[in-house]
């Protein structure tokens, strides 16, 4: 089973090592993509070392393979830049790409934000979450919870 976890630029991404090794204690295999500000934020080096999988920033091209679809995936942290984008359809980036196309994918999708409360309080954020929530994508107060969202049927190991 394939879990991406999709990164982005603020500083609960130290605790990548943790998430990576939980899901992978549970049978996934895990490939992370990182929004390109994010690369700033996290040791791409020590991450592929971790997944056995390259970090990926940008759209593949044409000349190579497909990756493996994902059977679910994991925004951490996911920012208001992000939830924002994700709930218009705006594909700047591939982590942008990957989550636009997901619930119509039926991927499941989990988002654990790290928002301040003057930016989670503002009207667009709120719209956001409640136009995202209406699609099926799950909202999480912590990584380890994100485990815990993922249907049954997605479950590994």
């Amino acid at each position: 089973m394939d879990l991406y976890v999709i990164v982005c630029a603020a500083g609960p991404v130290r605790d990548l090592p943790d998430l990576i090794a939980e899901a992978q204690s549970r049978s996934w295999t895990v490939q992370v993509v990182a929004t390109p500000k994010a690369v700033d934020f996290i040791d791409v080096a020590d991450l592929e070392r971790r997944t056995g999988r390259k970090v990926r920033v940008d759209y593949r091209h044409p000349s190579e393979p497909k990756p493996p679809r994902a059977d679910a995936i994991v925004v951490y942290p996911a920012t208001f830049n992000t939830i924002n984008k994700f709930a218009l359809g705006i594909t700047d980036t591939y982590a942008l790409g990957l989550l636009a196309e997901a619930p119509g994918l039926g991927i499941p999708v989990t988002l654990v934000p790290f928002v301040n409360d003057a930016l989670a309080g503002r009207a667009p954020y709120r719209a956001a979450v409640a136009a995202l929530e209406e699609e099926g994508v799950r909202f999480t107060a912590g990584w380890q919870e994100a485990f815990l969202s993922v249907p049954p049927d997605r479950l590994s190991g």
